[in-house]
């Protein structure tokens, strides 16, 4: 995942970002627990969306303690003391990482590709480890990137198609947080919705570099003129429809607790960041 599934920070309410905070720290704490100490470094917000929704699904209270951050000893955050919920997307998140990093390795040149060849032994055992906790996820991620790398051989230039893999992977990763067929169907839909968000907008970001390095990218095929312009010109109207038909199925989720965080993100998160990512 690439980090755009974010809150709008003026718009929370301090309690209900402190919350927030201690999501994210507790994923993180969860991370170094289970695949070390580097697995940290891969701390995302779209993996502390997941956390948080799965979170909200059920109506137990999350107890929260406060300890010394590891990585700043000198800090003290909020962790949630109960780590169940952040199992799953704790072990995404490697598996993700771990063919991103492959990902890397086929499409960089140079010290670059060396770089990502030298880290990827660290990640490979704790993909390894995750798959066997969750190979569910290891399957739907792994056929992601199979379909993914095949619409690249072929230099797919259709939004839809290129988009899609990118959005059944989400999709099936959040229908894991269901806890019936109504919240199932449901999560499925805002899973697609955000698997294409985020997959649209990475594109958008990339095109300039993609087209300097010769990368894919399915809208370089169809460049008119400056390329961030264009990307902008594509997908602006394709991000509002992700995110306001992501908006309408939210509504029909029975949300147990932290409904207003959640709201500000797929309310007001996912337009402030690709307006900042894209300088819109």
């Amino acid at each position: 995942m690439f980090g755009y599934i974010r809150i709008a920070k003026p718009e929370l309410k301090v309690k209900e970002y402190e919350m927030y905070k201690a999501v994210y720290c507790s994923l993180c704490r969860v991370l170094g627990k289970n695949y070390g100490i580097w697995s940290r470094f891969t701390l995302s917000y779209d993996f502390t969306f997941l956390a948080l929704l799965n979170m909200s699904l059920t109506d137990v209270c999350d107890l929260t303690e406060r300890k010394r951050c590891v990585c700043n000893p000198l800090k003290k955050c909020n962790y949630c003391k109960n780590d169940d919920y952040f199992k799953m997307p704790a072990a995404a998140a490697m598996i993700m990482v771990y063919y991103k990093l492959l990902d890397n390795i086929s499409d960089e040149k140079g010290i670059k590709k060396v770089g990502y060849g030298l880290v990827r032994p660290l990640f490979a055992h704790a993909r390894k480890k995750a798959a066997r906790l969750f190979p569910e996820l290891e399957k739907i991620i792994s056929e992601y990137i199979s379909e993914q790398s095949a619409l690249e051989k072929d230099n797919c230039a259709e939004l839809d198609r290129a988009a899609d893999p990118t959005a059944k992977a989400l999709s099936k990763i959040l229908v894991m947080c269901g806890r019936d067929e109504k919240q199932i169907r449901i999560l499925e839909r805002i899973g697609y919705c955000l698997g294409r968000y985020i997959y649209l907008l990475d594109a958008a970001c990339d095109l300039p570099d993609d087209i300097k390095k010769g990368s894919y990218n399915f809208l370089k095929y169809n460049t008119e003129g400056d390329p961030h312009e264009y990307a902008k010109k594509r997908i602006v109207p394709q991000l509002y429809f992700c995110f306001n038909e992501a908006g309408k199925a939210f509504e029909l989720l029975d949300i147990k607790k932290y409904r207003p965080i959640l709201g500000n993100i797929i309310y007001l998160g996912l337009e402030d960041t690709f307006k900042k990512e894209l300088n819109v």
